[in-house]
């Protein structure tokens, strides 16, 4: 992992985001580095399978942005039918957003939408979770976990710009065995 972070952040990051001067360009790539670090230590605790991060600049945006793919442990013991799992989980409170039951490659999901309520040192965010049952295979099941601080103003336009973004990536979605 460290080797990947490094051939992106300092030669793939040529340019550093407008404002930024150019003395602080290493400090810049280092706190990237550090911060995607971290996300990426996050992840592996908390079961995550991939890790999506964008780490280059998307017309001259750095997109602060990420997802994450996890195996659930839901159903291992015994199988639950999905629509009762989904059920249980639309009922728990989602502080200050939404549950809803939505269609994910052909099968129900429930997709959770709501703010972060962060600590001193961290930036709020929107966040979007889908809960997802693996098909063909009771009893398995995928989190898809997405989080951005947008451009600082999490109800802003383009906040809601990457939420819709990642719903499509979701959208996208498909199962294959190879």
């Amino acid at each position: 992992m460290k080797e990947a972070l490094e051939k992106v952040l300092f030669s793939h990051m040529a340019e550093v985001p407008e404002g930024i001067p150019r003395d602080d360009a290493m400090r810049f790539r280092l706190e990237m580095r550090r911060q995607l670090e971290k996300q990426a230590r996050a992840a592996r605790r908390n079961g995550g399978l991939d890790l999506y991060l964008p780490v280059l600049p998307r017309g001259g945006i750095f997109l602060m942005a990420s997802f994450i793919v996890a195996e659930l442990p839901i159903g291992r013991d015994h199988t639950v039918p999905p629509q009762a799992v989904l059920a249980q989980l639309a009922d728990e409170e989602v502080p200050g957003g939404t549950a809803t039951t939505v269609d994910v490659a052909g099968a129900p999901a429930l997709r959770r939408a709501y703010r972060s309520t962060p600590d001193e040192e961290e930036l709020p965010t929107r966040r979007v979770d889908y809960v997802i049952p693996v098909a063909d295979d009771p009893g398995r099941w995928i989190s898809i976990n997405f989080s951005t601080p947008g451009d600082g103003d999490i109800d802003g336009e383009f906040t809601d710009v990457l939420v819709e973004l990642f719903d499509a990536v979701v959208g996208t979605f498909k199962w294959s065995y190879e």
